[in-house]
């Protein structure tokens, strides 16, 4: 049985990446300038345009995938027969994944020989990317979806996440820092480290002084807990500051040769809540 591999635009994954592995991806709704927008990897909204406005002032608000959408792909392919795999931006973050489960319920009401798994990643933006890669590449060489299931199933909670945001503004909006804190760190220039942690929630661990020194809090952190580098594809996603995310490449090809790297901007969803400047670092380590 073919199995059809499906995720959602918070997956962050470069669009030529996605369309020609055949990657089935449903869009978050992002609400911005007085629209909705489906995340579609930059095609209808450039990631440019995006974050010119938001520096401008513009503050978008976004929503779930809802149960709806994901029933009528879910049957589209149980109808043809095929198995399914839908890897999932993180349950503490958005409700998509529960809308995923309701639909897949539904669908197996339905349908009893319908093969469906959605998996809670756990994971944000390119570290839900970098499961949904290694899925693909494993479904490429051959390996069943059980195989495939299980792989992701033990390894996502090793998936490594380590960011850092320009404007603390952002975060503040989000509750993640208080009004106080995001006033005092910009006077400052106070930049926060966070980490998504085993519950796939987003949490501050460290506060560093200045631009450049939060970014080697980067890749300090992949070198203290990286395992098997040579082995691996590096994810490094940012919000319209590619030469930001260029420099974190830098220093850890300084320190470590690895298998390749995958950089890209963080979508519009994603980047309603972390804001322009963001660069977030994504590798298999130890547990998290």
């Amino acid at each position: 049985m073919e199995t059809i591999l499906i995720t959602d635009s918070c997956s962050d994954l470069p669009l030529k990446y996605v369309e020609e592995n055949g990657i089935i991806s449903l869009g978050l709704t992002c609400h911005f300038k007085g629209k909705d927008y489906i995340d579609d990897f930059g095609k209808t909204l450039s990631y440019k345009e995006f974050y010119e406005e938001v520096r401008k002032g513009e503050m978008p608000t976004t929503s779930q995938v809802n149960t709806y959408r994901f029933e009528e792909v879910f049957k589209k392919f149980t109808d043809e027969g095929k198995a399914i795999i839908y890897i999932g931006f993180s349950s503490a973050l958005s409700g998509t994944v529960g809308s995923a489960l309701s639909a897949r319920q539904h669908i197996m009401d339905q349908n009893k020989n319908a093969d469906i798994t959605v998996i809670d990643s756990k994971c944000a933006s390119l570290g839900e990317g970098l499961l949904v890669y290694y899925a693909n590449e494993m479904l490429k060489k051959g390996y069943k979806k059980d195989e495939v299931v299980k792989w992701v199933e033990d390894n996502k909670l090793k998936i490594n996440h380590y960011f850092t945001v320009e404007d603390l503004g952002h975060l503040r909006r989000g509750g993640r820092v208080s009004g106080f804190a995001a006033a005092l760190g910009t006077i400052l220039d106070i930049k926060p480290v966070l980490h998504v942690d085993r519950e796939g929630r987003l949490i501050p661990i460290g506060k560093v002084k200045g631009r450049k020194k939060s970014l080697k809090f980067l890749s300090d952190s992949l070198k203290e807990r990286i395992i098997n580098p040579k082995d691996q594809v590096i994810t490094i996603s940012h919000g319209d500051c590619l030469e930001d995310a260029l420099y974190v490449k830098e220093l850890i090809l300084n320190d470590f040769e690895v298998k390749d790297f995958i950089i890209n901007n963080v979508g519009p969803v994603v980047g309603s809540h972390s804001g322009p400047g963001t660069v977030a670092l994504f590798f298999i380590g130890q547990e998290r």
